[in-house]
């Protein structure tokens, strides 16, 4: 019996079927994680055969020990996981220090982590990357968008989500930011890119094949969202368009993905753009090597009538999927902000939308900012009922 360790299975909340689906194909799964067991769900209890906790997962010490245990009392680890970017990292270490050879090691962490590294590897394959500059000092950043004009997006250049992401307009924004940055960090600044993001969203085997493929579209900056204060939208896509999925292959290819659940990010041009391409085109943001966050896995099954967490199950104990697609559809994801003055009320969506939905909850604080307070899921055959769904939700009262 295959022993896999699962990293914090108990956040995200719906991450407790990816050990459920593992247990299901004769995985051995041992959680690790910081919250007590007696809080843990009980649908989480039931996919562990055992949990350990440690005080914070922060400590690689407690988290080293916890593995160590569980070697000592269950033998060789083949995987350890967490399908996280805040312990993709840390998930490395582990893996080298424990001579686990089943994911990325440390030495593989700069170039999936670092947004500067990731540039040589979508280039290699001939997909455009937007200019760019490390930030040093007012004059560098100045001389830098001499070149490519104003507005410049700055951001971590190692950083999660969209986070201490910002979009400068002018000399005095600049100054701004060079003044209240975190003095720890290190920042890449980057042209403007007038496009949405649109998604590559797959599970990939030990061969670097896809054995599932999907994408999602964010007609809406995250960047803007956050800083903003506003609205969340994006939906996964009914059928992933041919460019999409032709860059996300490149892409796997170059970067030397095997075994993962992976969430590429690209540009598609909203206007020519020199340097870029043409509207239309797709050109590279960034790779992230974990499923798209919150709830996209749901959204995923939805959109494609599967179940991701078992095909990325079934990939880590048989190399393919044993589940097969049914029939597709959108699935939009709708986060409307507390304190908008909506036109239509909870009770009215409801109403009007209840036979399409499939998820209504409220978005717990720490993913708030991103993704707003009230969450609707629904599913539409079409992009016009897509499109009607998210101006009814959306639609403000005149101030």
């Amino acid at each position: 019996m295959a022993n896999v360790i699962f990293i914090s299975p108990n956040f995200p909340t719906n991450y407790w079927q990816f050990c459920w689906e593992l247990k299901q194909n004769g995985m051995n799964v041992l959680g690790i994680g910081d919250q007590p067991y007696d809080e843990l769900s009980d649908e989480l209890k039931s996919s562990l055969n055992e949990y350990y906790k440690v005080d914070t997962l922060e400590n690689y010490d407690g988290v080293y020990r916890a593995v160590a245990f569980f070697i000592h009392k269950y033998g060789r680890i083949d995987w350890l996981e967490s399908n996280n970017e805040y312990w993709l990292e840390r998930d490395a270490k582990l893996r080298t220090d424990f001579h686990i050879t089943s994911g990325f090691q440390t030495e593989d962490i700069p170039r999936i982590k670092y947004k500067s590294r990731m540039k040589e590897f979508y280039q290699a394959v001939g997909i455009p990357t937007a200019r760019w500059h490390l930030v040093d000092n007012k004059k560098g950043c100045l001389a830098f968008i001499k070149e490519v004009g104003w507005p410049v997006v700055v951001k971590p250049d190692n950083g999660v989500g969209a986070s201490d992401t910002h979009k400068l307009s002018d000399a005095e924004e600049l100054d701004t930011f060079l003044e209240t940055k975190n003095p720890d960090a290190t920042y890449i600044m980057e042209e403007f890119i007038h496009a949405e993001v649109n998604s590559y969203d797959a599970i990939i085997n030990s061969k670097g094949e896809p054995i599932f493929e999907t994408g999602n579209v964010t007609p809406m900056s995250i960047m803007d969202i956050v800083n903003e204060e506003d609205n969340s939208i994006y939906y996964i896509v009914k059928d992933l368009p041919a460019d999409t999925r032709k860059a996300g292959r490149a892409t796997v290819k170059s970067f030397g993905v095997k075994s993962r659940f992976v969430h590429f990010e690209f540009f598609r041009l909203t206007q020519d753009q020199e340097g870029m391409g043409k509207k239309g085109d797709v050109v590279a943001l960034e790779v992230n090597m974990r499923p798209c966050g919150g709830f996209s896995p749901d959204m995923m099954n939805f959109a494609n009538s599967t179940n991701v967490y078992k095909i990325w199950a079934d990939m880590i104990a048989f190399d393919h999927s044993t589940v097969e697609d049914g029939p597709h559809a959108f699935c939009a994801f709708a986060g409307r902000r507390d304190g908008k003055a909506f036109v239509y009320d909870h009770e009215a969506i409801m109403e009007q939308y209840g036979d399409q939905m499939k998820m209504v909850d409220r978005i717990p604080d720490v993913l708030a900012d991103a993704m707003g307070n009230q969450m609707y899921v629904a599913v539409f055959p079409t992009q016009k009922k897509l499109d009607k769904f998210y101006h009814d939700v959306l639609l403000c009262k005149e101030e």
